[in-house]
């Protein structure tokens, strides 16, 4: 018999659901075969339409459903109180395999695993760890980890080279591991352009000497505070912003389209922005992006233990093996110099091969 979530009852379950707080599967698919394997999501407070880390993952979950002939099921959080109702809401469903969205549901999955080790879980960006932070090592838990300084180094030294104001900006969701290391890598790739070019592109938002002073929004929600703080970087002289905090981003592109200059540019995260933020009108400011091979991983994972080949071994998405990359300049290409673009390319061999060290505090391990 499944165990409950610890502080859960069932009765509390059922009446969330009908609350309609987010409880509740806001999708139920499956193909072909379907047998008995039931694979399921829980997203974060940013929901499942964030073009972002929690859409990449129901991206790889509706995969494989869709060519593996495995059941799913996904649940969508209003908000962090969500987490732990839930999760247990999947585990009463007998869920086979249950994937968390988000840095901020290792404490609840981790419990969940502990309670349940006859499920498996899977979590995404994060390790899984107690409610003080501690790792913890689970057989049945399985981290989908990203080694995102590699390519937000890349798409910084891309930013460095084509701003024209000489002021680049980022800013996060929360000050967590998952975000700061977006933030960490892209200044690290303005140094390095300001290194090779004898320049002194400006980053605001983050320092990587003084991580207390970044700016964050507080969390994965607050549009309009994202919106206030890119206005807050255009009205300092930057011309290309780095949000890195899920559905908040979408208003750093009501901020630059208010702006009215065609001159200012937005690195999107996690997903390909240009593809993501067509439905906001956001395509034609994405300089690129920094992603996250979030949908192959969650798709593999699936695939494993739907298999029988679950194992707990963590996946590290590096530049080597696809795990993590920058998106095409797409409408910016032409602005992007070819000598910056060529030195990107060179770059991302150098940390492939091992040549160059572009390490930060937040790596995943």
């Amino acid at each position: 018999m499944k165990k409950k979530y610890p502080a859960i009852t069932l009765g509390l379950v059922a009446a969330l659901s009908l609350a309609a707080c987010g409880s509740a599967p806001d999708s139920d698919s499956s193909g072909g075969d379907t047998g008995d394997f039931l694979a399921c999501m829980v997203s974060d407070e940013g929901g499942f339409d964030d073009q972002s880390f929690n859409q990449s993952g129901k991206e790889g979950l509706d995969r494989a459903g869709s060519e593996l002939g495995v059941k799913t099921k996904a649940v969508e959080s209003q908000s962090a109180a969500d987490y732990p109702t839930n999760v247990d809401s999947l585990i009463q469903q007998n869920c086979n395999l249950i994937i968390g969205v988000g840095f901020n549901l290792a404490a609840d999955l981790t419990t969940a695993a502990q309670e349940n080790p006859d499920i498996n879980f899977a979590l995404i960006d994060s390790s899984f760890a107690d409610a003080e932070g501690n790792a913890v090592e689970l057989d049945n838990a399985k981290p989908l980890i990203f080694n995102t300084a590699e390519a937000a180094y890349l798409a910084g030294y891309a930013a460095a080279g084509t701003t024209e104001s000489g002021k680049v900006a980022t800013y996060g969701g929360q000050a967590i591991p998952t975000v700061q290391i977006f933030m960490e890598g892209f200044a690290k790739g303005v140094e390095k352009y300001n290194e090779d070019n004898d320049a002194d592109v400006e980053v605001l938002g983050w320092n990587p000497d003084d991580p207390s002073s970044g700016s964050f929004v507080g969390n994965f929600s607050d549009t309009a505070k994202g919106q206030q703080l890119t206005e807050q970087f255009l009205s300092q002289g930057a011309d290309i912003v780095m949000p890195v905090a899920g559905p908040v981003g979408s208003g750093t592109i009501a901020a630059v389209k208010a702006a009215g200059d065609d001159a200012n540019g937005v690195v999107w995260v996690d997903a390909d922005g240009y593809l993501t933020t067509e439905s906001i009108g956001g395509s034609q400011y994405m300089v690129t992006s920094v992603m996250k091979g979030i949908d192959t991983a969650v798709y593999d994972a699936v695939k494993e233990a739907s298999e029988g080949n679950f194992t707990s071994d963590p996946f590290i998405g590096t530049l080597a093996n696809d795990g993590v990359s920058i998106a095409d300049f797409h409408d910016w290409s032409d602005r992007v110099p070819d000598d910056v673009k060529e030195q990107v390319e060179a770059l991302k061999q150098q940390i492939i091969d091992g040549t160059l060290d572009v390490s930060t505090p937040y790596d995943p391990s």
